[in-house]
């Protein structure tokens, strides 16, 4: 009982000290000044620039707290329920460069380091003093810790919140609590009339050691001081990737390109005033597909050289004047590759673990016992398959009540060795990707990743200048730190540092090298219109509230038949002057045999110039940029007699009753009405009243002084003969 009084002793002491706290800790900058009262409350957050307070003191909300998955001390487990409980911090002090925090009623405090930098301040989990050693009592490794909250700011709500990288801004000012390592839990909560930010240590990720920096600036001046914050602590340059006007210009992707055909892209690349080029792994690896990925060696039959003739192409690709990205899914191993059979991989992700109740031998099938409840285990046929000891089994279903069990197991599968299972033998769940059910993912919690790293590295280090991380979403729990870091863990084994990444999926230290955001999946043309309103237009301000551009790829190629009406100009041309409006670029995913089959080739690819140009030239002046940006609203970039672009609002055309492959719009310019035509796919003799007949392909545009009325009808009457 001696020891256990002196615990409880140490809490009293906590709570008087509490009590009789009250001098503040001041922390500041060149570029602000945060105060914390010795109540440990975070009284004030000045941005000196603007003289603007950030803080909102309306609540009490403690800067610090731990949370326990139980009372620990002996008297507060009596005293209290035993669950998951938060202590707030009831009082801190400063001493040197470290807080020492002190909590309600617990035995223990928290030392944080504190590094305040002209631009950033760095606040540092340490350690947690317990005071004499053996005081506790208790024959357990202290302390009992399962959340530490570094930072918790109430900052007062402003125009906008940047969720993904933690930054609220205004008119004047901007704040930023952001993860200075991969492993720091950043997030936000909305409350009245502010936003608590909260950095958090967890247990399990990083506890000792986790790190979360503070910005506050002024807005104007608020991507100077991450700029500055990301290279003092040795982040990828997310603020640097931004600023790059690169980053708004638009990608040629491929997955069939080889030095044999290298000519061909670069020609299509050039005509449709790409410089960028992201080319799928499939077209330089042995991968066939998501059941091969794994290794990502070159392809010999098509680059015979190996990594030198991968060389070769891209040096060719940049002296055209276009810069080549990388396009991998680096979460992902296939079920084809040396990680699944014969022995699969022990650092394949597990769903969910279970124990073997009973011996599962060679020879056995049917039911495989185990000891937990496996009501929460897939149960769509293309996921249903456990790991134990290397091999793999599938199962029909499974039990809900005790005795638990998997039944109907399958032995051997995906060709996996089988073996004996004792009694006791830890296995699971299978990760099963989602995507087709050809591969499984990564433990992330293993070296799997880095070792896949190494091999994509080896290929990025050919020459390529930027990528995309396909499949970023495929990470076990937490996704809100291992979808950016599975990202981050080929990032720095990446001998020159893409300009920027980006990926199929975001989470919150990704911020500073996934600076192009996500691309959406390939909308079919009957849908494209509506989906690019949907879902990148919908993103676009999403992103911007998070200083960041978005990709509003893919896109596909479609060549128009009797199933579809194909890829038309006008889907491309409303696509990208969104894109543009937003100065975000989009990525068409070509390949050269199906563009150049499609009937309108040319006038795709002059939609795409056009456009590529006006954002290289920033011609776009913002209240153009504003009209764009309305989704109901479409134009069309025309190139008038002399050689300049004029900014037109069109008007769709329904397709005539008479003219089933016509398709048109109709804009003002000049005083007059200017139809814009072509044939969908081929070519036909037009006949209708703005002209006479006369054989019609490609666009042309018909100048009429005839009313907006005149032309429709007009327009509703057409016949177009087909060749």
């Amino acid at each position: 009982m001696k020891n256990i009084s002196i615990a409880l002793f140490l809490a009293l002491v906590g709570q008087v000290l509490a009590a009789t706290a009250a001098e503040d800790v001041v922390i500041e900058n060149a570029r602000f000044k945060l105060v914390i009262g010795g109540d440990a409350r975070a009284r004030a957050l000045v941005v000196k620039a603007t003289g603007e307070e950030l803080i909102d003191p309306a609540e009490d909300v403690p800067a610090f707290s731990v949370v326990q998955n139980r009372p620990f001390n002996n008297e507060i487990k009596l005293a209290f329920a035993n669950k998951r409980t938060e202590f707030r911090a009831d009082r801190v002090r400063r001493v040197g460069d470290e807080l020492v925090v002190g909590f309600e009623l617990v035995s223990y405090e928290a030392r944080i380091r504190v590094a305040e930098r002209p631009d950033y301040v760095l606040f540092e989990l340490v350690d947690f003093p317990l005071g004499p050693k053996g005081s506790n009592g208790l024959n357990m490794t202290y302390p009992p810790v399962e959340v530490m909250k570094i930072l918790n700011l109430p900052v007062r709500e402003q125009t906008h919140f940047g969720d993904w990288l933690n930054v609220s801004w205004g008119e004047k000012s901007a704040v930023s609590l952001f993860a200075a390592e991969p492993y720091t839990w950043i997030d936000n909560e909305r409350r009245k009339g502010f936003r608590l930010m909260t950095a958090e240590a967890h247990r399990g990720l990083k506890l000792r050691g986790a790190k979360a920096a503070l910005v506050a600036s002024a807005t104007s001046a608020f991507l100077d001081a991450m700029d500055a914050a990301e290279k003092g602590l040795g982040l990828p340059h997310g603020v640097e990737s931004r600023r790059d006007p690169r980053m708004s210009r638009s990608i040629y992707w491929t997955g069939s390109i080889s030095p044999a055909d290298v000519d061909d892209h670069i020609a299509l690349a050039k005509r449709g005033g790409f410089t960028k080029m992201l080319i799928y792994h499939e077209a330089l690896t042995d991968q066939g597909g998501y059941a091969d990925i794994a290794d990502y060696r070159p392809n010999l039959k098509l680059y015979p050289k190996g990594y030198d003739s991968i060389r070769e192409m891209l040096a060719k690709i940049k002296a055209a004047g276009i810069m080549p990205g990388l396009h991998v899914l680096q979460t992902f191993i296939g079920f084809n590759t040396h990680y699944m059979t014969p022995v699969a991989d022990p650092r394949l992700n597990l769903k969910a673990h279970f124990t073997l109740a009973k011996p599962f031998g060679a020879d056995a099938k049917g039911d495989l016992h185990v000891q937990e409840d496996p009501s929460d285990s897939p149960t769509n046929a293309e996921s249903r398959f456990l790991a134990f000891g290397g091999e793999l089994l599938s199962y029909e279903g499974f039990t809900t009540e005790r005795p638990y069990k998997f039944t109907g197991v399958a032995r051997g599968a995906k060709k996996t060795n089988v073996v004996d299972h004792p009694q006791g033998q830890i296995g699971g769940v299978l990760d099963v990707c989602e995507f087709g059910a050809r591969s499984c993912y990564i433990d992330q919690n293993t070296d799997l990743q880095d070792e896949i790293a190494e091999k994509i590295a080896k290929l990025y280090d050919c020459g390529f200048e930027f990528m995309y991380n396909d499949g970023s979403e495929g990470v076990n729990v937490p996704q809100g730190i291992h979808v950016a870091n599975a990202q981050y863990r080929v990032w720095k084994r990446l001998a020159k540092k893409p300009l920027f990444t980006e990926g199929a999926a975001k989470s919150h230290f990704g911020w500073h090298h996934q600076g192009g955001a996500n691309a959406f999946d390939i909308f079919p043309p009957e849908q494209f219109k509506a989906m690019i309103v949907r879902w990148p237009l919908y993103e676009a301000p999403i992103m911007h509230e998070d200083f960041t551009q978005l990709d509003f790829g893919w896109w596909g190629v479609y060549t128009p038949s009797d199933a579809t009406v194909g890829t038309q100009m006008d889907m491309w041309e409303f696509g990208t002057s969104k894109a543009a409006a937003w100065n975000c670029p989009a990525a068409i995913q070509i390949h050269p045999r199906w563009l150049k089959s499609h009937p309108r080739c040319d006038d795709l690819l002059e939609v795409m110039r056009r456009w590529e140009d006006i954002r290289a030239k920033g011609w776009l002046t913002p209240a153009q940029r504003d009209t764009l940006k309305e989704a109901k609203r479409e134009f069309h970039l025309f190139v008038n007699e002399t050689g300049e672009y004029e900014l037109c609002e069109i008007e769709m055309l329904p397709t005539p009753a008479g003219a089933k492959h016509l398709r048109g719009f109709v804009f003002e310019r000049g005083g007059k009405r200017v139809v814009a035509a072509w044939h969908t796919r081929g070519e036909g003799t037009i006949g209708w009243a703005l002209g006479p007949k006369e054989k019609l392909s490609a666009l042309r545009y018909f100048t009429t002084s005839d009313s907006r009325e005149k032309v429709r009808s007009d327009w509703a009457a057409a016949t177009l003969a087909d060749k």
